[in-house]
């Protein structure tokens, strides 16, 4: 599978709806364009866990994958997200300064609890034709 050049990948919780309207915030504040969307369920988002031997029994939610460079999970993942908006966002930068055992903690109490605060799909999201380009296949 040919990547796209240049793009940072957030794999998702497909039936998630806070994960899906935590895309839908990425797309929006995306301005320089950097950011290509998968489904962890889709089959390019299970190919790309495998390909970096990430374990999905105990990541379960979001993976922020830098082409060539690393990929970054849970709490680390999502500040690297916000941080990418620049403004107000730059605070992420503070709690990015917080041990990983404390920040991930709270992420994964979240993401825990994610379904039922929030609900589920029965399927993963389709994306409208506008927004096709930033979903992989």
């Amino acid at each position: 599978m040919e990547l796209p050049k240049n793009k940072k990948i957030i794999l998702f919780d497909g039936v998630c709806n806070l994960c899906n309207s935590s895309v839908q915030y990425v797309i929006k504040h995306d301005k320089k364009d950097e950011f290509r969307f998968s489904a962890l369920q889709s089959k390019i988002g299970q190919q790309l866990v495998k390909e970096r031997g990430i374990d999905t029994s105990s990541i379960d939610s979001i993976i922020l994958i830098e082409p060539g460079i690393a990929y970054y999970t849970k709490s680390e993942a999502a500040l690297k997200i916000a941080q990418s908006f620049g403004g107000v966002w730059n605070i992420a930068w503070l709690f990015a300064q917080l041990p990983a055992s404390f920040s991930n903690s709270i992420y994964d109490y979240v993401a825990r609890n994610r379904y039922k605060w929030y609900g589920k799909q029965e399927s993963c999201i389709i994306p409208t034709p506008a927004l096709q380009e930033k979903f992989l296949e």
